[in-house]
């Protein structure tokens, strides 16, 4: 089993840090019969909210990487690059640093994961482009706040990547932590999506409905991340409802594909017919 860890955070970040040295525990206790490696291939900054961006890529034929060392995980060769985080697992799954990865693991993300965040996480954003390549991904996220117990979400991190090594491929699952301390955890409970936003409203627009030429739009986070927010009208078992009552959330994803619904398949005929009627009649 062949590991491309990275995150969104950046390649010093102290939540990736923790991850690879959990990592290098779950490497040594591979069964005798399975070899297990890892490779780092992180942003070499922060590009948090990317999603799944890659940036111009067409004006840029190259980028740019250097060599890290994570402390504690020296046994890890690690890259960090001049790349989002989908960039980055682009190029580890294309074979670009010699390594062939089965799976792509993201984070520790300094923040939940949760609700609509999951459109615009760049930790995300990494596993659904792990997934087009035919890629399993686990992405984990804990809680912000004090002392962030990085340790916590690793530690369910591993086991959870035990189980996933043994799924079907592409399997991808979203793993948020409170930020607590192992014994303090609740347990872990299946989440569904919430509907807990990135970003709320901040109130009127400075100015009314005359905006003018130039100005600010006032901007602040909503209950998604990274600090959850207000969570009272969530269902018990929605993610971030979940964190909030002191559980970890597994929930599992999909990334894009072609939309079969019965309703949505009728729309595109009716389509593809008025529009072959019209080119015929061009004609």
């Amino acid at each position: 089993m062949r590991v491309l860890l990275t995150n969104d955070d950046g390649v010093a970040a102290n939540g990736l840090a923790t991850l690879a040295r959990a990592l290098v525990d779950w490497t040594k206790e591979a069964p005798a019969n399975v070899v297990r490696d890892v490779l780092i291939v992180a942003p070499n900054r922060n590009f948090s909210g990317m999603s799944s961006a890659v940036g111009d890529v067409f004006e840029r034929p190259t980028v740019g990487y250097r060599r890290h060392r994570i402390d504690g995980a020296e046994s890890f060769v690690a890259y960090g690059l001049d790349a989002s985080p989908a960039l980055c697992v682009i190029l580890g799954a294309l074979g670009s640093f010699n390594f062939r990865p089965d799976l792509v693991v993201s984070g520790i993300n300094a923040g939940a994961n949760v609700g609509r965040s999951v459109l615009h996480s760049g930790t995300i954003g990494a596993v659904l482009t792990g997934a087009q390549f035919g890629l399993s991904g686990l992405a984990v996220s804990v809680q912000w706040g004090e002392n962030v117990h990085y340790d916590t979400a690793a530690s369910l991190a591993v086991r959870v990547l035990s189980e996933l090594e043994e799924a079907p491929t592409p399997t991808l699952l979203n793993l948020n932590v409170p930020n607590l301390t192992r014994e303090q955890l609740r347990g872990i409970r299946r989440g569904r999506i919430s509907s807990a936003g990135v970003v709320a409203a901040a109130g009127p627009l400075a100015g009314g409905d005359d905006l003018g030429e130039e100005g600010t739009l006032p901007l602040r986070l909503g209950a998604a991340t990274p600090r959850l927010g207000d969570v009272r009208d969530e269902a018990e078992d929605d993610d971030g409802a979940l964190l909030a009552a002191g559980f970890a959330s597994l929930t599992a994803l999909r990334g894009p594909h072609e939309d079969v619904d019965g309703g949505a398949q009728q729309l595109l005929e009716r389509a593809m017919e008025l529009l072959g009627r019209e080119l015929r009649q061009a004609d």
